[in-house]
Parts: C-alpha cells; structure tokens; sequence
C-alpha cells in the first residue's frame, strides 16, 4: 500500500509542471495583454506608456523567460502580484475562496445526500414508479442547461414574486447588522444559486449510482446471499451497496477540484464573489499571473481529488493495490 501511495504521489509531480506549461501558453496565445487591455478604451494613451507599462509588468521579455521567473516563484509558493491591482495573488484567491467553499461545499453535500440514496431506490425497484420518476427527472436534468435554469429562477422568485435577491452575497451594508441578521442575508442570496448547482450534478451522479446498482445486485454472489437466507438488508447494505459505491468514489474524488474553483457561469450570472467568476476575470483582463494561480491550484486539487479516488479503490477493492 505504501509503494502505491508513493507511486500516485510522484506521478503528480509531471502533470502538474505539464498543465502549467499548456496553461502557461493558452494564455500567452490569447490576443493582447493586460497592458493593452487596460488601456484599450482610451485612445488618447500615448504608445509610450502602454511600452512602459508592459515593461513594468514584465510583458516584454520572452515568453520562456516570463514562465521561468514565475515557475521559480511559484516553488516558493510566491505566484506574483495581480496586474490589476498590484495585490498578491495568494490573496486575492483567499478573500474569493469562502464564498466559493460555502456555496459549492454545500452543493456537493447536497448532492451526494439526495442523488446516492435516489439513484440505488430506482434500482433496486427498477420498473416501479420511483425508477421512472428518477429516470424522466435525469433525463430533464440532462436537457436543461444549468444558465437557462439559473435566469428562469430569477426571474420567477427574484422578480415577479421578489421573494429572494438575484445577485451578490450580501446587501450592501449588511455588515452594521446583527450577526443573526447577516446569517439570514447570505441565506438568502445563497438559495437560488445553491438550487441551481445542485441541479445540475443530480442528474448525472444519480443515474450513476442507479447503474451501478443494477451492474451489482445482478451478479451472482447476491443470488447466492439471497439464497443462503439473508434478509433484504444485510444483501442490500451489506453486500451489495459497498461493491456499488465503488464509481461513485470516483466522482466524489474529481469533485475536490469544484469545492474550490467553483463554476465561473453561475457565479458570473448570480454576480457570486466566488473562484469561478474571479477566474473569468483574470481571463477576460489578460491577467496571468492570477490565471496562472488559480490555473495551478485547481490543476493541483485535480490531481488530489484523482488521487483520493485512486486511494479510495485500493481501500474498497484490493486487487486495484495489486495490479
């Protein structure tokens, strides 16, 4: 178990240095610069400042050049200020990441809560109308894009009824209010986007879990638990559902990756502070260095979420330590 651990450790080493050179030059391909950028709208800027501009940003200097002085920053977990305000860039991706834990980590609790346990009841009553409830729901969900889904609630609860805000994290000025109130006010603005990402994951992990509910109770040592006596629970629960959950591991591991990054089109239509929206930002404002942070940090969570699923196969299924 220790050579495997070890083994899916040091392979993580390579593929990290691997995104971040594709990063590193999807984002040196894209047309402009953040010092071009930034002062696009204003034509009456002389050329001359836009060349020191750039100077100053370090954008004249060759593309390996630039990537070699932020890789050995980077060793140092130094990952350069932002080019838009001059922060670091370590923190501005700490003041966005509780916005994004808090609404993704509860999608994700969500989610497996309500879509595991639905999807193994359609199995293990295929045919029934839960099974079919569970399909036409699945089947929605899959049609249905998530953005759509989001402008309709708005739309809905925000604005014919006004029942719930549309946009932010908080009112402005909600910070002189009571903390109960303030608790309240998140809730608030946190139910419409919350709705909306679990939606769009229930769909999918559910018809997971139902089809490998069926692959299991199937085999042949559930028939033969069956006949030996056992009740329906110790085959259900005991027998078979380990052996089921064993692909959902999978998908609880690769959602490590979305706990921090977060989705850039619900945070950008709910106008949520979160990662996702930031990242759309720094890719819209040509900033790289905040691209190439939250770039590495989600490729690095990546890499662990794969991991994790790797570690939890070898726990749930020996023969994966073997091979």
């Amino acid at each position: 178990m220790r050579k495997f651990v070890l083994r899916r450790l040091l392979m993580m080493i390579p593929l990290l240095f691997g995104i971040s050179i594709l990063t590193f030059a999807i984002v040196k391909l894209a047309p402009g610069d953040a010092a071009s950028l930034s002062v696009a709208l204003n034509s009456k800027i002389d050329p001359g400042y836009i060349t020191k501009l750039r100077a100053s940003l370090g954008l004249d200097q060759p593309a390996y050049i630039q990537y070699w002085r932020w890789l050995k920053g980077m060793l140092t977990l130094d990952f350069g200020n932002s080019f838009m305000d001059g922060r670091p860039v370590l923190a501005v991706i700490e003041e966005r990441l509780p916005a994004t834990f808090l609404l993704s980590g509860l999608s994700e609790i969500l989610l497996f809560l309500v879509a595991v346990p639905l999807g193994i009841l359609a199995a293990y009553y295929q045919g029934r109308w839960l099974d079919r409830f569970t399909s036409i729901f699945s089947f929605v969900g899959f049609a249905m894009p998530t953005f759509w889904l989001a402008l309709m609630l708005m739309l809905i609860f925000g604005v014919q009824l006004g029942w719930l805000p549309v946009s932010g994290m908080m009112e402005v000025g909600s910070e002189y209010l009571p903390w109960y109130q303030r608790l309240g006010d998140v809730v608030q603005h946190l139910i419409l986007p919350l709705v909306v990402t679990t939606y769009g994951g229930l769909a999918s992990v559910s018809r997971y879990a139902r089809t490998s509910m069926l692959e299991v109770i199937r085999q042949d040592y559930i028939r033969t638990a069956r006949a030996k006596g056992l009740s329906e629970f110790q085959v259900v629960f005991r027998h078979a559902l380990p052996n089921a959950l064993i692909p959902i591991i999978t998908l609880l591991g690769l959602s490590l990756p979305n706990l921090i990054g977060g989705s850039f089109i619900i945070e950008s239509i709910f106008a949520w502070p979160g990662m996702g929206r930031l990242g759309f930002e720094a890719i819209m404002s040509r900033n790289i260095t905040l691209v190439m942070g939250i770039g590495v940090i989600s490729a690095l969570l990546t890499l662990l979420g794969n991991f994790l699923a790797d570690l939890g196969y070898a726990l749930a299924d020996p023969r994966v330590r073997y091979d």
